[in-house]
């Protein structure tokens, strides 16, 4: 997984370009389970910032942090004056200060699961809280589904990420939820779904293809193959599921 999960670099530029970015409600959400303003905020794997700008849109300071400077210097030019970026991995994020809130979009499943959310109650303030954002996107059509992933077949047997948990799709409490239950360190654990159903040029899902981690270690030819086959069977407009997926959680004072 190391490998994935510094792959994204890069393909900063793409990444910006090709990935949904997350709408307000995520924040409406988040300030909603919070009771009160969110005012700081460190950020867990920024990335080029597509939820950076959510926060600090709203008046939240963020400081961003991600190991890959390929990405913050996308991020720099797409987020508002002030929020602060730091290049470093979550596992090496030197706990300063404490925050209102910490946050993690399509990034939680990259950091080490050794000591995870003891690192992450140290970076809160008491009775902060903890929020993850993300999810796949896929084609809404199962048989457009079908088609690309017998296109990919040959290269590549799937594209997700497994829960790093191993909790199962159909079980209602996912991951990172399930390990947030589990952990002394946080309280109140809550799930929620922003449902998505935007449509994609053909060209575009491949472009959003092209910044996945799965296609991203590809060895160039087989990557560049594997687009070829999976744009022959795309229609035109793909529609597609974009749900995000939301865990919320609040430091326990007993953690």
């Amino acid at each position: 997984m190391a490998d994935r999960a510094l792959s994204f670099g890069t393909m900063a530029e793409a990444y910006e370009r090709f990935r949904p970015g997350y709408p307000m409600e995520l924040y409406d959400l988040v300030r909603g389970y919070a009771g009160h303003p969110l005012r700081t905020a460190l950020e867990i794997g920024a990335g080029t910032g597509k939820a950076t700008r959510v926060f600090a849109r709203r008046g939240v300071a963020v400081t961003a942090t991600d190991p890959d400077g390929a990405m913050l210097a996308e991020l720099r030019g797409q987020v508002p004056d002030g929020v602060r970026t730091v290049r470093t991995t979550f596992e090496e994020v030197v706990p300063d200060q404490r925050y209102g809130l910490v946050f993690a979009a399509a990034a939680l499943h990259w950091t080490d699961p050794e000591g995870r959310w003891s690192r992450v109650a140290a970076l809160l303030e008491p009775g902060g809280v903890f929020a993850s954002a993300g999810g796949p996107v896929r084609p809404a059509d199962p048989a457009v589904t079908e088609a690309v992933r017998a296109a990919r077949a040959p290269f590549l047997e799937s594209d997700e990420i497994p829960s790093p948990d191993g909790t199962p799709p159909e079980q209602e409490m996912q991951w990172p939820g399930t390990e947030l239950r589990r952990s002394a360190w946080f309280t109140d654990v809550r799930q929620h779904t922003i449902e998505r159903r935007p449509a994609m040029a053909a060209p575009d899902f491949i472009g959003h293809l092209s910044t996945v981690s799965a296609y991203l270690v590809l060895p160039d030819r087989e990557r560049a193959e594997v687009f070829r086959r999976i744009a022959r069977v795309l229609p035109e407009t793909v529609e597609v599921v974009a749900d995000i997926t939301v865990h919320l959680a609040r430091r326990s004072d007993e953690g």
